[in-house]
């Protein structure tokens, strides 16, 4: 038999607007959360982002929050967790890492209660690096999910790999990157994706991991959720009621249970939309940070200069406004660093100047709030001029990305 596990990834960004989050839960969530409910043998991973947990309850639209959680009481699905804000982790400090991861779970274990235990664990974007392990692991999580393309030795289809860390292991799932991209762009169907997952374990027991955002069902494909998941359980159940059943849906926290560890191995830093070529171009992060493109860089200098400046101002803030203005620079740095800002940036063929630019209004109050906490703080004239001389080099970052926006064209 062939074990399947499914993941699907809910995000929408801090800057969304009301009328596309209705509309995607109009389009996406609602329906999907309607096929859960009608089949008894739904099994699914959910990757709900916190900021996307607090949007829906702050717009009117807690339903999709509620169904979720009735769907996991019912042991139809399984939370994971991930960082708040949908940031690049490898790309980002420790210290703020740890504090999405930890943002993260405070806010869905509000939202969902009991029913938000995860055992496993999404990298946003799937970008994983060794560096990302330490705080996965101390955050509690058993497992984590990675894009296929950093599998480092033959296909595991029967055998769980483990990556070490802190003197433990923690265990990898890989994701089948070629089906859940055929999922995704509608290059199959039920019962060709059925037949081609009984023939994996080749008359052996076997799994398959696949993954893809949530809104591929609804908002990108019209009725996808109806004329390929929900036929897909059809087809499941029916199986299930004959003498043997090809396949079978399972949560993928259970193919720890059914199946034994195998190697363990160091993955490649690599993300969902990494490719071989990226891979060999040391480009792991193509959508997010790749070498030569100039707004990436410009970008991510902005990013480091707004760390070393929350940092200070976070050390010397001691008078109540310098306190104030410190804690505003920090509550916006999370939201902040967002992805979506990168990967509008990345011309893979994604550009959008006003999501680029929205992106960096918030960098730019982070920026601005802890450059007044240092002002208006007791550190020492010299940390101050440093603090000076660091929003000197932002602005001039700024005002550079503002003219490579200015005089860039639609690739």
């Amino acid at each position: 038999m062939t074990y399947w596990a499914l993941l699907l990834h809910f995000y929408q960004p801090p800057t969304q607007t009301h009328d596309v989050l209705a509309k995607v839960a109009d389009e996406s969530y609602r329906p999907l959360i309607r096929v859960l409910r009608a089949h008894e043998n739904a099994r699914v991973a959910v990757n709900l982002q916190g900021v996307l947990t607090d949007l829906l309850q702050e717009h009117g639209l807690g339903d999709v929050v509620a169904g979720l959680r009735e769907l996991a009481e019912l042991g139809r699905v399984e939370f994971v967790g991930s960082g708040k804000y949908h940031p690049i982790l490898p790309l980002i400090p420790e210290a703020e890492r740890k504090r999405q991861i930890a943002e993260n779970a405070r806010t869905n274990r509000a939202a969902f209660g009991r029913a938000w235990n995860p055992r496993g664990f999404f990298p946003p974007e799937m970008c994983y690096s060794r560096d990302i392990l330490a705080s996965v692991h101390a955050s509690g999580h058993e497992w984590l999910i990675v894009s296929g393309v950093a599998c480092p030795v033959a296909w595991p289809v029967d055998v769980i790999c483990r990556v070490p860390v802190n003197g433990a292991q923690a265990r990898v799932l890989f994701r089948d990157d070629l089906r859940s991209n055929r999922i995704s762009f509608r290059e199959t169907n039920p019962e060709a994706f059925l037949d081609d997952l009984a023939k994996v374990g080749q008359g052996r027991d076997a799994y398959v991991v696949t993954a893809m955002d949530a809104e591929t069902y609804g908002h990108h494909i019209r009725d996808w959720e109806r004329e390929f998941l929900g036929a897909t359980l059809d087809l499941l159940a029916a199986e299930a009621q004959g003498k043997a059943p090809r396949v079978r849906m399972v949560l993928p926290s259970e193919l720890l249970e059914l199946f034994p560890d195998g190697p363990v191995v160091e993955p490649h830093a690599s993300s969902w939309s990494t490719s071989l070529d990226d891979l060999a171009a040391h480009n792991p992060f193509p959508l997010w940070k790749s070498p030569g493109n100039r707004i990436h860089e410009l970008q991510w200098e902005y990013v480091d200069h707004c760390l070393d400046l929350v940092a200070v101002a976070r050390r010397y803030a001691t008078t109540p406004e310098a306190k104030e203005f410190a804690a505003a620079a920090y509550e916006r740095l999370g939201p902040a660093l967002h992805s979506c800002q990168f990967w509008w940036a990345s011309r893979r063929p994604m550009w959008s100047i006003p999501m680029i630019y929205r992106g960096f209004l918030l960098l730019n109050q982070v920026a601005t709030y802890a450059a007044h906490a240092i002002a208006v703080g007791d550190a020492s004239e010299p940390v101050k001029r440093e603090a000076r001389w660091r929003l000197a080099a932002a602005n001039e970052a700024r005002v550079e990305l503002e003219r490579e926006l200015i005089r860039s064209r639609a690739p």
